[in-house]
């Protein structure tokens, strides 16, 4: 008898045995008690010591715990290399759906004889598939991150394929003051289709987002795609210099490893975006960008309600240093934002190219100022204010992102 097999074991191997369950169900149930062999081949030699002591149980058949469902792990590994080699990936991971009966019976059975080294039908059945399957799909297993997960119903033999999303960073520039930067369901329909929308479901007929990801869509046979900015400028604004950092996510692509530079040129044959520094990056960089705060330089042509003094206007501009602003929501953005005063800081504001009621401003800026309520006060929501400063009302008549600052 092997030295593993204690008497102990043994006592509560002979109860198991009762149940008429099969040799690697009985295996199975003391499965982290010894190592190197399978747990049909534990379950024999557990057998085995039981005959030795004219207690081995009636084996049943079909097994009332697994219904000898791994008699069919050969047509189970087929099948999930079949699903797995349909999709391009540089590792894989089984997972299985069991019949609810078989894990409720199995759960009783631990529970009942209080089996504390036991191990799980799932797991056997994902490890033993893997095995299997292993050489027709010739790529390694993943345990931590896997880009596919081949799911096997049990049951039915039907595989599901649970693909992780490619991630792509770049940065964009905006060319068009008419386009959004992500899709904007109707606000009618709410992204059904009506008359308002002529039955596209959306506000507008493209977007950043949709400029570039259509083509990887396209290229990598995915899903969908979900653009994910550091920030956003607003419709009627462009976004020019190195532009804007984001990441595009493409969700169940079959193709992971897409020609970027390919990409890159096909998404830039648009004269509403542009598309750079693109390159494959891990999930966690979504959430870097999304949570960056990064200083912004902007560049706005101002009108003026009258004449303007060109002395002014550039001391003006020059008293803006590091000053904190206090910005209650702007009136153009409440019906959709809280109702609440934030800080920000203008950090310096320089003014040029002044006429006799318009001038230009570029300013550096904390992340998330309303550049346009600085500018014209939003009847004294934002204080300080430019308009306030030079003593003449002024409003922004276009906005341009110039910068970035994302180190």
């Amino acid at each position: 008898m092997e030295e593993w097999i204690t008497e102990e074991l043994l006592e509560k191997a002979a109860q198991v045995a009762e149940k008429g369950i099969c040799d690697r169900c009985l295996g199975r149930m003391f499965g982290k008690i010894s190592t190197g062999m399978t747990n049909d081949v534990r379950g024999a030699k557990i057998r085995d010591a039981l005959r030795e002591n004219g207690r081995e149980g009636n084996v049943q058949s079909p097994c009332p715990l697994c219904d000898d469902v791994f008699d069919l792990m050969g047509r189970f590994a087929d099948a999930v290399a079949e699903s797995i080699n349909s999709v391009e990936s540089d590792n894989f991971l089984v997972g299985s759906r069991v019949d609810p009966s078989s894990l409720k019976k199995e759960k009783e059975i631990i529970e009942e004889f209080e089996l504390k080294d036991c191990e799980s039908i799932k797991t056997e059945l994902n490890r033993e598939i893997g095995k299997l399957a292993l050489p027709m799909i010739h790529r390694p297993v993943e345990f931590k991150a896997p880009q596919v997960v081949a799911c096997i119903d049990t049951r039915f033999a039907e595989v599901s394929l649970d693909i992780s999303p490619v991630f792509i960073y770049g940065r964009y520039n905006k060319l068009s003051r008419e386009i959004p930067q992500t899709v904007w369901p109707c606000r009618v329909c709410h992204g059904k289709g009506c008359p308002r929308c002529n039955g596209t479901g959306k506000m507008y007929q493209t977007s950043v987002q949709e400029e570039i990801g259509n083509i990887a869509l396209e290229m990598s046979g995915g899903k969908e795609h979900f653009f994910h900015g550091m920030g956003r400028e607003d419709i009627d604004a462009l976004c020019l210099g190195e532009g804007r950092p984001f990441v595009l996510e493409l969700s169940e692509p079959r193709i992971r490893d897409i020609d970027l530079d390919e990409l890159e040129a096909r998404a830039n044959r648009s004269e509403l975006a542009q598309y750079h520094y693109l390159r494959f990056v891990p999930r966690e960089e979504v959430q870097r960008v999304k949570m960056a705060t990064p200083t912004k330089t902007y560049r706005v042509k101002v009108k003026a309600e009258s004449k303007v003094n060109k002395e002014a206007v550039i001391n003006s501009a020059s008293s803006f240093k590091n000053i904190c602003l206090d910005q209650r929501t702007p009136q153009r953005v409440e019906h959709r934002r809280a109702d609440l005063v934030r800080n920000r800081t203008i950090l310096w504001v320089k003014a040029d190219n002044i006429g006799d009621d318009t001038f230009e401003l570029t300013l550096e800026t904390e992340s998330g100022t309303y550049v346009k309520e600085f500018v014209s006060g939003d009847e004294g929501r934002t204080q300080p204010n430019f308009s306030d400063a030079l003593g003449i009302q002024c409003k922004v008549e276009e906005l341009d992102v110039i910068a970035i600052n994302d180190q």
